[in-house]
């Protein structure tokens, strides 16, 4: 009878990856939690962004020459925070919907100050 040895030999080193979230995966992640405020979300948006921000862009492209393309994307920014509230999305859609229509706001009203704000350019 013959006897058969194996010398098995492993590696007893284990080294794990951290995985580190992303900012945007963590801003969807509270935005996922905020599905309880929404009613509050809801009134941020058309209040702040109804009320607020969208007259102000608005003057500043008046008072900028009334360019169209400029006046089209902050009508075009309210619209999307406003249907996808009207349309009672979740808020993981309707809040980076929101603070993409900001950004647009924020933008537009940059270009105006560049293209050079006068109230002469609000007569006719």
């Amino acid at each position: 009878m013959s006897t058969t040895t194996m010398d098995h030999s492993f590696s007893t080193a284990y080294t794990e990856q951290a995985t580190q979230t992303g900012i945007f995966s963590k801003f969807m992640t509270w935005c996922k939690g905020q599905d309880e405020n929404r009613f509050m979300w809801i009134g941020i948006v058309l209040a702040g962004h109804g009320c607020i921000l969208t007259p102000l862009t608005v003057m500043a492209v008046l008072m900028a020459g009334t360019n169209m393309f400029l006046f089209m994307l902050c009508i075009v920014s309210m619209g999307m925070a406003l249907v996808t509230n009207l349309a009672a999305m979740p808020t993981k859609i309707t809040i980076p919907v929101f603070v993409l229509s900001v950004l647009i706001d924020i933008a537009v009203i940059i270009s105006c100050f560049a293209i050079g704000l006068d109230i002469a350019k609000t007569y006719i």
